[in-house]
């Protein structure tokens, strides 16, 4: 039995990893913690009453470390920076939910973050928790980086096309819709219902932050350095990602071989899913799982190639990926604790 911390449990990604983790045979959750919030976790989140009799604390690293074989970190980006050397200092492994770890270059998070990444040390021993990629890595890791939920939909729809066709590809654009928990529990005046609800937008076009997260994975795939075209928009719902991807060709490529690439590719995976051609996947098909489905379609004349994907963006796009990678880290079956 794995003793298992979550600090930022009174956010959205805090509550699913702890409503998840109460119920997995191989875990127990001995620590809760947030920023700013203290309570019983019951009266925090009312859906778990009778299910822990935990308290939620100012976060103390010595108690956490005291307490804990491996932690998640749900809290917002920067946080991390001052929390996770502690916690690996007390030998105490971690996942990261925010994007504190995600980026190999440091000078990125000046670029995308406005940040001086302050833990160069453990950035360059981070592993991007993408299991569909890096399962042997995050296996033997110490800091898992759990990637952003935009990043996952567009990277997992890309990955069998980039990997075995990057010669043929002439460009990349990335049309992704999100719902509003993605944007975490946060109060903004743009966030608030009466200008979500009824209402459809894209937002920080060709500006994301995750554009470079994107682009790092994809270009490792590729084997040479790739740009896409990113734009988010903000769905009138609470969960989920659909991304409509376009991939223009350099030359003909068949449907049915893509197709064929990405069913080899995907084969073993326990939460890809490929769906038919002429079917598409929805975002209800994958709501509360951590499954990602993901559907194609060509152009008449074979030179652009629709990839669409669809996850949840709090499962797959973070608590459900966190817990899988959890699985892997400590040897346990992946989908532990997710089916």
């Amino acid at each position: 039995m794995v003793r298992v911390g979550i600090v930022g449990v009174s956010g959205y990604s805090g509550a699913l990893l702890l409503e998840l983790l109460l119920h997995h045979p191989r875990v127990r959750v001995t620590y809760a913690s947030a920023l700013n919030t203290t309570g019983k976790l019951a009266d925090l989140w009312p859906r778990v009453a009778g299910q822990t009799e935990l308290r939620c604390d100012i976060f103390q690293a010595k108690r956490a470390i005291e307490l804990c074989d491996l932690i998640l970190l749900a809290v917002p980006h920067t946080n991390s920076l001052s929390i996770t050397p502690k916690l690996l200092k007390g030998n105490v492994r971690v996942i990261d939910l925010s994007a504190d770890y995600r980026l190999k270059n440091k000078s990125d998070y000046k670029t995308w973050y406005n940040l001086e990444h302050s833990d160069p040390a453990n950035l360059a021993k981070a592993v991007y928790g993408l299991p569909e990629l890096h399962r042997a890595d995050i296996k033997k890791s110490r800091l898992v980086a759990n990637p952003g939920c935009y990043p996952t939909a567009a990277i997992l729809g890309l990955a069998p096309l980039v990997s075995t066709q990057a010669e043929a590809i002439d460009s990349i654009t990335i049309d992704a819709k999100s719902g509003v928990s993605g944007a975490g529990k946060k109060i903004a005046p743009e966030l608030m219902f009466v200008e979500v609800n009824e209402n459809f937008k894209a937002y920080k076009v060709l500006q994301h932050q995750h554009t470079p997260e994107i682009e790092r994975q994809i270009s490792k795939l590729c084997g040479y350095a790739v740009t896409v075209a990113f734009v988010p928009h903000l769905l009138p719902i609470n969960n989920g990602i659909l991304s409509t991807i376009y991939v223009r060709l350099k030359k003909s490529v068949s449907l049915e071989s893509i197709y064929n690439l990405y069913k080899k590719f995907y084969k073993t995976e326990p939460f890809v899913r490929l769906h038919p051609l002429g079917h598409q996947p929805e975002l209800k098909h994958v709501g509360g799982t951590n499954y990602c489905d993901v559907g194609l379609a060509q152009s008449s004349d074979q030179n652009l190639l629709v990839v669409t994907t669809v996850i949840d963006n709090l499962m797959k796009g973070a608590s459900g990926q966190a817990i899988q990678n959890l699985n892997i880290m400590c040897g346990f079956k992946e989908a532990e604790g997710l089916k």
